[in-house]
């Protein structure tokens, strides 16, 4: 996200993104197995991965076309 909205014509763009972004992983199983592991003070164990979780706004930006 810092990468593709340096180029944004104003901070709130980002902002946007980022609050889109926080308010999906709060859904996440992770999210809940973080505040459990903390309650319980054990390690955490996440499920969720970068490869296949990503929140469903992803990605957000269109793909250039390589000419």
């Amino acid at each position: 996200m810092i990468w593709r909205m340096l180029g944004a014509d104003h901070p709130i763009e980002a902002h946007k993104i980022d609050s889109r972004g926080m308010f999906e992983r709060g859904k996440s199983e992770d999210v809940r197995e973080g505040i459990m592991a903390f309650l319980e003070k054990r390690p955490t164990k996440f499920s969720n991965k970068v490869s296949m979780d990503m929140p469903p706004y992803y990605p957000w930006w269109p793909e250039r076309r390589y000419e």
